[in-house]
């Protein structure tokens, strides 16, 4: 007979769980007689494996052995089985701090591994969060949508009028579909409580850089003006602005012919056109929700909210910031300028 391997010295065994093929075994010599200590021969098993299997796992009423039963019980054992609490204190105060910061629990991860600091996955901190929140606890008001779904969009027909000399998205050099370059962007306004004032939001495509101002008015002129006051500074990095269907953008043509770029707009109700800054909106809801009177922000909160967007880690550039990508961009750039020039 083979000893159990737990017997050799420096040899570990490897197989802890008994199978289902092991069980069936064990309830075909169990029903020929065979002694726990024979079975446990065959199966190259300690004898104590073998007892606490077949006593855990047999039919109470009559002793009986089946490998059905014995299986049923084990899976649902293994269902019922406490789960490890993988939060120490000490985790729980980490992901609570980048909570507050507005990351996501994904964020969270892709950042703590990026410093190898020990951190669960981001399934475990939504488990966390959502026990928080039955506990009474604020985890989840921390969260891009404070675990709210949103109501699909209607297609009721755009009563807001229309645009003159649109050049639609479809006639967008295809080079701004690919993202590799800087200096594509898409544009949009968030409007405040009760239509009242309005946050310019301006992304872009390529590096998530962000650029956020705040509005009295959303009228087409101070839209423009923001727009073009705002990009001036960069506008030797600017080559297209996308936006929506909006009135405000009515003077799409004065911001195309200040800043010397082309100016193209998504068709109706295709947000997913300009998904980046559709989910940067959703990231500035989480600092300015929709009950938010947007007209008593301070220009400095809104200053704030730009900035740690712009050095938030984001998973599509694992987990380096905007800024971060931005900077490596623009240094790629330059070198490409210099070795041209030379």
């Amino acid at each position: 007979m083979v000893g159990w391997p737990q017997d050799v010295p420096g040899q570990k065994c490897i197989m802890k769980h008994i199978t289902s093929e092991e069980r069936h075994t064990i309830a075909y010599l169990f029903h020929q007689g065979k002694s726990r200590a024979q079975i446990a021969g065959e199966l190259d098993r300690p004898r104590s494996t073998i007892s606490r299997e077949i006593k855990r796992n047999c039919d109470q009423r009559n002793g009986h052995y089946r490998h059905d039963l014995a299986q049923h019980k084990a899976r649902q054992r293994a269902v019922n089985k406490p789960k490890r609490n993988a939060l120490s204190e000490e985790t729980k105060a980490y992901i609570r701090a980048k909570l507050e910061l507005k990351y996501s629990p994904e964020q969270i991860v892709g950042e703590a591994k990026r410093h190898s600091i020990p951190c669960p996955s981001h399934e475990t901190i939504y488990r966390h969060i959502w026990a928080d929140k039955k506990a009474k606890g604020s985890l989840y008001q921390h969260l891009r949508n404070r675990g709210k779904r949103y109501r699909k969009r209607g297609a009721a027909k755009d009563r807001r009028g229309q645009i003159a000399n649109k050049t639609p998205m479809s006639q967008r050099p295809s080079i701004v579909e690919k993202r590799q370059r800087l200096g594509d962007l898409e544009i949009d306004l968030m409007i405040g409580k009760d239509h009242q004032g309005a946050l310019l939001t301006i992304n872009d495509r390529v590096s998530g850089l962000v650029i956020i101002r705040r509005l009295i008015s959303k009228n087409a002129d101070g839209v423009t003006s923001a727009t073009i006051e705002s990009l001036m500074p960069f506008r030797d990095q600017i080559h297209t602005i996308t936006s929506d269907n909006g009135k405000e953008f009515a003077g799409h043509q004065s911001i195309a012919a200040a800043l010397k770029i082309d100016f193209y707009f998504a068709k109706p109700y295709h947000s997913w056109e300009r998904g980046s800054n559709e989910n940067l909106n959703g990231l500035i809801r989480q600092y300015v929700p929709k009950t938010s009177n947007i007209l008593e922000l301070q220009d400095s909160y809104i200053q704030h909210i730009e900035s740690a967007l712009n050095t938030r880690p984001r998973k599509r550039h694992g987990y380096h910031s905007p800024q971060e990508i931005h900077h490596l961009k623009l240094n790629q750039n330059n070198k490409q300028s210099v070795a041209l020039a030379s």
